[in-house]
C-alpha cells in the first residue's frame, strides 16, 4: 500500500467513503491557536479536513510552551497562527492551511467572508470574541462548534441557526467588577489589592496621565459612591504628579538627599495616602483602619506591624471622639474642618526637590537598598516578608523607571513581563499588609492579576477530540446525534451529554433577521435604507452599528445623514444606483407579547373552599396596559367587648368554635340555644 493510501486508510474505514471524500473539499475556519487551538488543528489536519483557515491575533509567550505543543522557545513573540500552520502542515501534505494573523472582529471579516466556510470551530478564550463569532455565524447561517476549558472542566456545544440555541440564547455572567471606593480606599480581600496595583497604581506611575483616573472618579460619583472618599481620591491623584516626574527623569531626586524616586513613591502611596484616609474617621467605624507604612523603619527592621495596628486603632478612636491628635498620623488632624491634607508636607518638599534633580544613576549607597541577591533570587512560590516586599518594590520600580527614561512612553501590566509582575506583587502585598489582609506569592499574584485559569493539556486534548466528533455529525447532517458535551471533575462519570435546546424566542441574536444591502454610502442616507427595508411597515425602528446607536424613534438626528458621514465604508460601484435592496425583502417577525395570565375558575364540589375567591377582572387596552380592579378593603375588626362576644357567637353558630369556647361562654352566663324554637328555663335563686 502506498504511503498516501496508508495515511488515510484508517480514517476512511472509520468515517466511511462518502464522509471521508467530503472532508477533502470541506472549508473550515478555526478561530484561535492557543491551548485548544493547537490540539484542534492537529486533529482536523490528521482527520483530513482539506481546506483550513486558521486565524489568531495573539503572539507566542514563554508561558504557552507547557501545553501549546506546536510552538518552541525560538518561536516566542511570533504569530501563533503562522507558526502553528508551519508546524502542523507537514502532518498531512494533502491539507491546505491558510494562516491569518489578525483580529476576527475586524470589518473585512464580514458576513460574506464567513459564508465561504462549511463550518466554524471556536477555540477562543474571551467572551467578547465568542459572542462576535456567534453573531456572524448566525447571520451567515454557518454551523458553529463552540468550546471552552477551565482547569479540569470543559464544554463543547454545536450551534446551528434555527435548530439549536445560539451562544447568546442563554445570558452569560459578566466579569466581576469592584466599586472604585472599595479598590481605592477600603479593600478587604487580596484581589482588591491586586486589582488596585495592576489597574490603578501601575497606570498612575507608569501609564497615561491621570485623565483616565479622573474619568473613573467622575463615573463613580455618578453611581452615587461616597462623595467624601471621592474628593479625597481626587486630591490623591493630583499629588501623583511629583512622583511621576521623578520616575521619568532620574531615580535620584537630588545630590544632597537620600530620598530616591522609589522611596518617594512608597511614601506617597503607603504613608501619606493612608494617613489621609485615616483622617476620615467615619470610614473606620465598622472596619479596621489601615496602618501607614514607614520606609526607613521597615528597611532597618524596627517596624512592628502589630504594634502599629494597635496604635493606629487608638488614634482613630480618639479622632471619632473629637479634638486633635498629634504625631500618630504624621501631623495634626483637624476633625471639625475635615482637613485631609495629612502628611503631605513631606511630599510637597520632595516635589520641590524634583526641580533640582541631577543626572546620574541610582546610588545604592544613598538608600541602603538595591537589587540585592535575595530579591533577585526570590522564588515564585516563596511567601514574602514585609521587608522582602519593600525591597522588591524598590527594585521593580527602579527597573520600570529605567525603561521610561530609555524611551518607553507608557508601561502597562503584562503577566509575562517580569518587571511589571514584580511591581504588582510587591505593591499589592504592601497594601495587604497595611490593611491587615493576607499576602500572596508571586505565582498567586500572577494567576489572579492575569485572570489565569490553570490550563491542563489533557483537558484541551479531550475537548479538541469532542469538537471533531460534533463537527463530523454536522457535516454528515446527523442533527439528531448532536449533543452538548460537558467534561466534569467526576472520575465515575467524566463526560455528560445533554440534548440540544431549541432557540430562545426572545434571543436578540439568532432570532434576528439578517440580509445584505449594496449601497454607495456617499449617496445613500440612513433614512432611505430604513424606509427601503421596512417598506409599508409602520413599526418604530431603532438602528445600531454594533453597540453604537445611529437612530431611535426619539432621536432621529442621523436619519437624513449619508452613511459615509456615519463612517460606513462603500460596498457598491459608484456608477450603479445609490443602493440595491435584497430581493425578496426580509420580513422581520413581530415580537409577540406574552398573553395575559388567565385566572382559572374556583373549584366546585367537595374541594371548593368555604369562602369564594375574588375573581380578577383583567382588561388589556390597545396600548397593552392591563387594568386590575382594586382589592376590596376588609371590614374593620371590632375590638369592643360586645364585638368580641358577637364574633365568638358567630364562630359557634357556623360550627367553627371549639367545645372549650362553648364551656367558657356558659361559665360567663351565656346560654347557647340549639335552634330558634328552644326554650330557656330560668331558675331564680333568692339569696
Amino acid at each position: 500500500m502506498s504511503t498516501a493510501k496508508a495515511r488515510t486508510a484508517h480514517a476512511k474505514a472509520i468515517l466511511g467513503p462518502e464522509l471521508h471524500d467530503k472532508l477533502a473539499n470541506t472549508k473550515v475556519l478555526l478561530v484561535g491557536a492557543g491551548g485548544i487551538g493547537c490540539e484542534l488543528l492537529k486533529n482536523i489536519v490528521l482527520t483530513g479536513f482539506g481546506h483550513i483557515t486558521l486565524l489568531d491575533l495573539d503572539t507566542i509567550d514563554l508561558s504557552n510552551l507547557n501545553r501549546q505543543f506546536l510552538f518552541k522557545k525560538k518561536d516566542v513573540k511570533q504569530s501563533k497562527a503562522l507558526i502553528a500552520a508551519q508546524t502542523a502542515g507537514p502532518f498531512n501534505p494533502n491539507v491546505r492551511i491558510t494562516p491569518i494573523h489578525g483580529n476576527i472582529k475586524e470589518p473585512q471579516y464580514d458576513i460574506q467572508w464567513f459564508q465561504q466556510f462549511d463550518i466554524v470551530l471556536n477555540a477562543l478564550d474571551n467572551l467578547d470574541a465568542r459572542r462576535h463569532v456567534n453573531k456572524m455565524c448566525m447571520a451567515a447561517d454557518v454551523p458553529l462548534v463552540e468550546s471552552g476549558t477551565a482547569g479540569y472542566l470543559g464544554q463543547v456545544q454545536p450551534l446551528l441557526k434555527d435548530r439549536t440555541e445560539c451562544f447568546d440564547c442563554v445570558p452569560k455572567p459578566t466579569p466581576k467588577t469592584f466599586p472604585v471606593c472599595t479598590i481605592r480606599s477600603t479593600p478587604s480581600q487580596p484581589i482588591h489589592c491586586i486589582v488596585w496595583s495592576k489597574s490603578y497604581l501601575m497606570g498612575q506611575l507608569f501609564g497615561e496621565d491621570e485623565e483616565e483616573a479622573a474619568g473613573e472618579l467622575d463615573e463613580a460619583e455618578k453611581q452615587g459612591e461616597n462623595a467624601q472618599e471621592i474628593a479625597a481620591l481626587r486630591r490623591e491623584a493630583q499629588a501623583f504628579r511629583a512622583v511621576r516626574s521623578a520616575l521619568r527623569h532620574s531615580p535620584t531626586l537630588s545630590a544632597n538627599t537620600s530620598i530616591s524616586a522609589a522611596e518617594l513613591a512608597f511614601t506617597k502611596v503607603f504613608q501619606s495616602d493612608i494617613q489621609n484616609l485615616l483622617s476620615m474617621s467615619d470610614m473606620w467605624r465598622t472596619r479596621s483602619p489601615p496602618v501607614p507604612l514607614d520606609f526607613r523603619a521597615i528597611m532597618d527592621g524596627s517596624f512592628d506591624l502589630k504594634k502599629e495596628k494597635e496604635r493606629v486603632a487608638r488614634e482613630v478612636k480618639g479622632l471619632r471622639k473629637g479634638g486633635r491628635v498629634n504625631g500618630a498620623l504624621g501631623v495634626e488632624v483637624e476633625q471639625e474642618k475635615g482637613n485631609t491634607e495629612v502628611g503631605m508636607a513631606k511630599l510637597k518638599e520632595a516635589e520641590e526637590r524634583v526641580k533640582e534633580q541631577v543626572n546620574g544613576g541610582y546610588d545604592k549607597k544613598q538608600t541602603g537598598v538595591g537589587t540585592s541577591a535575595n530579591v533577585a533570587g526570590l522564588k515564585d512560590q516563596k511567601a514574602l516578608t514585609l521587608k522582602d516586599n519593600l525591597e522588591l518594590f524598590v527594585s521593580s520600580a527602579n527597573r520600570l523607571a529605567t525603561r521610561l527614561q530609555s524611551g518607553e512612553d507608557t508601561i502597562s501590566f503584562d503577566k509575562d513581563d517580569a518587571d511589571t509582575l514584580d511591581f504588582v506583587t510587591a505593591a499589592s502585598n504592601l497594601r495587604s499588609a497595611a490593611y491587615g489582609i493576607d499576602g500572596k506569592t508571586r505565582w498567586e499574584v500572577k494567576e489572579m492579576a492575569g485572570n489565569i485559569i490553570p490550563a491542563i493539556a489533557t483537558t484541551n486534548a479531550i475537548i479538541s477530540g469532542l469538537i471533531v466528533l460534533q463537527a463530523l455529525h454536522v457535516l454528515r447532517k446527523s442533527y439528531n446525534q448532536l449533543r452538548n458535551v460537558h467534561l466534569q471533575f467526576k472520575p465515575a462519570v467524566p463526560l455528560s451529554t445533554i440534548t440540544l435546546s431549541p432557540p430562545n424566542p426572545q434571543c436578540g441574536v439568532c432570532r434576528d433577521t439578517y440580509d445584505l444591502v449594496l449601497c454607495d454610502t456617499a449617496r445613500t442616507t440612513l433614512g432611505q435604507i430604513v424606509k427601503g427595508i421596512m417598506g409599508d411597515d409602520e413599526r418604530e425602528v431603532s438602528v445600531f452599528e454594533d453597540k453604537r446607536m445611529l437612530s431611535d424613534p426619539d432621536w432621529e438626528d442621523n436619519i437624513e445623514r449619508t452613511l459615509e458621514s456615519l463612517n460606513d465604508k462603500p460596498n457598491h460601484p459608484i456608477d450603479a444606483p445609490p443602493f440595491i435592496l435584497p430581493s425578496p425583502l426580509p420580513k422581520p417577525p413581530a415580537r409577540v407579547k406574552p398573553p395575559p395570565r388567565s385566572v382559572s375558575p374556583p373549584p366546585t364540589g367537595a374541594a371548593a373552599p368555604t369562602t369564594p375567591k375574588r375573581s380578577i377582572n383583567i382588561i388589556e387596552d390597545e396600548n397593552g396596559v392591563i387594568e386590575i380592579d382594586p382589592t376590596p378593603r376588609k371590614k374593620p375588626r371590632i375590638d369592643t367587648a360586645e364585638g368580641n362576644m358577637k364574633r365568638k357567637l358567630d364562630e359557634l353558630e357556623n360550627g367553627e368554635g371549639s367545645p372549650a369556647k362553648k364551656r367558657k361562654l356558659e361559665e360567663n352566663g351565656v346560654v347557647i340555644l340549639d335552634g330558634p324554637d328552644d326554650q330557656v328555663e330560668y331558675i331564680v335563686v333568692d339569696d
